[in-house]
């Protein structure tokens, strides 16, 4: 099989009444709002249909579709159309705007966008502002009469498993997106190592139904999630967001076994009262990343469900997991590497560093070919590409710490390190300590410039009620925070604020909280509380 079609199709012919594709039923929703559950057999049909709609107007391969459909369970018919004919998907954040889709099709080049009808008139307003764009066509429609033909012929062949299929643009978290190329060995690789990740984790052939909120156009759903879930013969739950109010009964409603979530999703449930629901699931566990371990534990006791935390990235897919379960207690473990991953710790000087040191996490594939399986390339940035593999390792740009057990823990984003008279800081090492302050729903930290430090702490912090006194709160917790962490950890500054930015799957945009150009010590609602760190550090040291 060279193809994740290829694999549908297999099952579609052996079991062809397996459910594939799952809706909930959601009223308020403009699409399908009384749900659906589509059968293998069934999506290979609609699926094939489309192919030959796509292959009758001369598309195929190494052609680039963009697909404006939202959450659609659609949007997975023609991915796998498209990758049977060997074409690159190139998924589009709704959300994006005119901006957003200049920048991505300037860069992406796409032969053809198909859309939803009420995006159209946005993809008119591109088009002019580009000078020229690709057809566009409303699958609503006759989509064989609406479809046109390609400017350019299609390359001959048929798709192979080092074959391009989905132009996938990162998160952008810390920096400009960069666009992905996954090839159909990705594919296969993600998804297996997802299928024989074992432990807590263990699937049941063809008895799995995964309920996961995290949309289409990211890797976590379309090019990890997915491919594991058709190679094991299992059924895909595709909400259109997630939805805090909506989560219990949609589990119960789609008789999901498996959950997928990221660390603020967590958090956002334990705030929700008791209902019901929450302990008539059939979860047998979840899969995500990011939550911390007080949470976690409160989670597992209150909803019965095991989390199963794990590391992954877009240009790698997940790479690592807690296979078995872990102590509450335990620092933010992500366990170790999966089947055919190789993964070490190295410092600065590309050594590897002692156990229980931190340094950056960098992997590689198994085997003679370190690449294969991963990310074929940046687009448009051989550089950026090669400088990623770096001496054959694959630099993920994460810190991590190696410990005695084998596994690791993660510590922070490379890029979210702060610098403080020469101590190298992890920004979500005080995030998880200021987490635990009753006072706080969510909080992020930030290094802001200082004079004589090179660098100071800086926390932007959403309460839970909006603060009397905003003054006297940010001491209270900045000597919370002094009685759990080393001084020099501790924020000098602290703002407090009514949201944070977020990208569509709820993960948190530092670089738009200020503006580039902004120095946020220049903010009116500014709390200066580098005092009370010296008068800390002075009073420590008089102690010792």
């Amino acid at each position: 099989m060279s193809t994740l079609w290829d694999a549908l199709h297999a099952v579609a012919c052996s079991e062809p009444d397996l459910p594939c594709i799952i809706v909930p039923a959601q009223v308020s929703r403009h699409y399908h709002p009384d749900g659906l559950e589509w059968t293998y057999g069934q999506v290979a049909a609609m699926t094939q249909q489309l192919v030959d709609q796509y292959a009758a107007r001369g598309w195929g391969r190494g052609h680039r579709v963009a697909l404006l459909l939202e959450n659609r369970p659609e949007l997975m018919l023609h991915f796998l159309a498209l990758n049977a004919l060997g074409a690159w998907l190139i998924p589009i954040n709704p959300d994006y705007r005119q901006d957003d889709l200049l920048n991505l099709f300037c860069h992406a080049e796409p032969d053809l966008v198909v859309s939803i009808q009420d995006r159209c008139s946005l993809l008119e307003q591109v088009g002019r502002a580009m000078g020229k764009t690709a057809p566009a066509v409303v699958p609503q429609q006759e989509f064989s009469k609406t479809l046109p033909a390609p400017r350019r012929a299609a390359m001959t062949g048929t798709p192979t498993l080092e074959s391009g299929a989905v132009l996938l643009y990162t998160s952008g978290t810390t920096g400009m997106p960069k666009g992905c190329l996954i090839g159909n060995d990705y594919l296969y690789f993600a998804g297996k190592r997802y299928t024989q990740a074992g432990g807590t984790m263990t699937l049941r052939p063809g008895a799995e139904r995964l309920y996961n909120p995290l949309p289409l156009f990211y890797a976590n759903s379309l090019t990890i999630a997915n491919p594991a879930m058709i190679l094991s013969r299992n059924a895909m739950i595709f909400p259109d967001r997630f939805h805090p109010e909506l989560w219990w009964k949609e589990l119960v409603q789609t008789k999901a076994t498996i959950m997928h979530y990221l660390g603020i999703i967590p958090p956002l449930l334990l705030a929700k009262p008791v209902c019901p629901e929450e302990r008539m699931h059939n979860v047998r566990f979840g899969v995500g990343a990011g939550i911390e371990p007080e949470r976690k534990g409160e989670f597992e006791t209150r909803f019965g469900i095991p989390l199963v935390e794990v590391w992954g990235m877009t240009e790698v897919g997940i790479a690592i997991a807690t296979q078995h379960q872990v102590p509450i207690c335990a620092p933010r473990s992500i366990g170790r590497p999966l089947a055919g991953v190789e993964a070490k710790v190295i410092g600065d000087d590309g050594r590897n560093v002692a156990i229980g040191e931190t340094g950056e996490l960098v992997l590689r594939r198994e085997g003679p070919n370190p690449r294969s399986g991963f990310f074929a390339e940046y687009v448009k940035d051989a550089d950026a590409t090669e400088a990623a593999w770096l001496n054959g390792w694959f630099h993920t740009g994460d810190i991590v710490r190696s410990e005695a057990d084998g596994s690791l823990s993660f510590v922070d984003r490379k890029k979210n390190m702060i610098r403080r008279s020469g101590q190298n800081i992890a920004a979500a090492e005080i995030e998880a300590c200021l987490a635990a302050h009753p006072a706080i729903q969510q909080v992020v930290v930030l290094p802001v410039p200082d004079e004589m430090r090179q660098e100071e702490v800086l926390a932007c912090i959403i309460a839970r009620e909006k603060p009397s006194n905003p003054e006297e709160l940010a001491r209270q917790i900045v000597t919370f925070a002094l009685q759990r962490l080393a001084y020099f950890k501790v924020p000098g500054w602290v703002t407090f604020v009514d949201s944070l930015p977020t990208t569509s799957t709820h993960k948190l945009q530092k670089a738009k909280i200020f503006q580039s150009s902004e120095d946020p010590r220049s903010r009116p609602d500014m709390i200066d509380l580098r005092e009370v760190k010296r008068m800390a550090a002075a009073k420590r040291l008089k102690l010792q």
